[in-house]
């Protein structure tokens, strides 16, 4: 249900453009922060008709939106946006919910907004879901990405997915990659140092081999 009870028309929204993202971090012992970035900027002027932050008469005769910049700052400013995106984003830490806080860039077409997750216990695992526009068309779709790598899509069929945020080894590939480097460099040092005496002892030894030649 959108807040506001505003239904938008589904053919006014575009899912089948650039995809939403979000990233998903850790911050501190209890803290997940979710940053979300829209896909196309007409996105955000629909969610503001949707949530009633813009009029109703910015949808043209055929369907289509036209952004324009001061759609993102009205919506950025509205506290209907602050609460859609805490109802649309959640964290939850092994069945129990993270209270979130809201935080949007100066800039929220580009810059995009974040909410920080506070958990009850130090964080390991939790599920983020995302239900972001998926009210205003079924077909929107969310890239995601979190730490080491960690990736997932969300959609209408799929709102939730497990991640994790510390599993008590973080630091140790960022040490290991170091030491493998290291090594690799001393050994290639090393090698370039025997190469070089065996080189230089071959051509001694042909150096002496022709000297004998000529006085033979």
């Amino acid at each position: 249900m959108l807040i506001g009870g505003l239904a938008p028309n589904p053919a006014s929204a575009h899912p089948f453009g650039a995809p939403q993202q979000i990233k998903v971090a850790g911050e501190g012992d209890h803290n997940v922060r979710v940053r979300w970035l829209v896909g196309g900027t007409d996105d955000l002027t629909q969610l503001g008709i949707a949530l009633g932050v813009l009029p109703q008469d910015r949808v043209l005769l055929d369907g289509a939106v036209i952004y324009e910049p001061a759609d993102a700052v009205a919506l950025a400013e509205a506290p209907t946006f602050a609460k859609y995106l805490t109802e649309r984003i959640t964290v939850k830490q092994e069945g129990r919910a993270c209270k979130g806080e809201v935080t949007v860039a100066d800039d929220l077409a580009a810059g995009g907004a974040e909410v920080l997750f506070t958990c009850p216990e130090p964080v390991s695992t939790v599920t983020v879901t995302s239900r972001m526009l998926t009210d205003l068309h079924e077909a929107y779709r969310t890239l995601a990405r979190g730490p080491r790598g960690q990736k997932a899509v969300y959609d209408a069929a799929h709102e939730s997915a497990d991640w994790t945020i510390s599993d008590g080894s973080s630091s140790r590939p960022a040490a290991t990659r170091t030491v493998a480097a290291t090594s690799s460099s001393s050994s290639a040092l090393q090698l370039s140092v025997v190469g070089g005496v065996l080189l230089a002892l071959v051509a001694a030894g042909a150096f002496w081999h022709h000297r004998r030649g000529r006085k033979a």
